[in-house]
């Protein structure tokens, strides 16, 4: 094996060298890949941040779009039960309502009169009108009056029975004298 005879110009080279080299390393690591370290874990936890606002937002819109359709459902329901309210005044038109709908369901004589009318106290309410009424069917089987209650508190949404009262005819034993305490909420048109 040659050995080389390195003077001191050469070593004094080489140790520049080997000192350059690790002050470019130092550089290096320091200056360059450490900001390329902290700049990436700083974006790992912003797009972390934004993945969880996306997966957020994207649950928002599904909520959105789930309240838009409980609104137009809630909106053609309302508009429904608003053309439930016939045109006039209800004392012209829910007496005879009342007289064909029990009458179908063989109860003749069935007369209604208007107890009370009364705003609604709620302000969304306002366009709205509480009536009370007295329905009364002097002369009624019992198995009719119950399909005829039973078919009234289902076919219309805005009338609700605040009292029945009932009273045996005493030379029919099979028939009964009703009154019913109803209440109705109306559109005001």
């Amino acid at each position: 094996m040659t050995r080389i005879k390195l003077n001191k110009d050469q070593i004094q080279k080489i140790f520049l060298s080997t000192l350059g080299f690790i002050g470019l390393l130092y550089c290096y690591f320091t200056f360059f890949l450490g900001p390329l370290n902290r700049s990436r874990e700083s974006m790992t936890a912003e797009i972390a941040d934004m993945q969880k606002k996306t997966i957020s937002s994207k649950d928002e819109l599904k909520k959105t779009a789930k309240l838009e359709l409980q609104a137009k459902e809630a909106t053609g329901r309302y508009e429904a039960l608003k053309r439930t309210t016939a045109e006039g005044a209800p004392i012209a038109w829910f007496p005879p309502k009342m007289r064909s709908f029990f009458a179908k369901y063989g109860i003749d004589k069935a007369s209604a009169r208007l107890e009370s009318s009364t705003d609604f106290k709620q302000p969304e309410m306002a366009d709205w009108i509480k009536d009370t009424w007295a329905i009364e069917l002097p002369e009624s089987e019992y198995g009719d009056l119950g399909k005829a209650i039973a078919d009234l508190e289902n076919t219309e949404p805005l009338l609700a029975i605040e009292r029945l009262v009932i009273h045996a005819v005493p030379d029919q034993a099979q028939a009964q004298q009703v009154s019913l305490f109803t209440q109705t909420a109306l559109y005001k048109k």
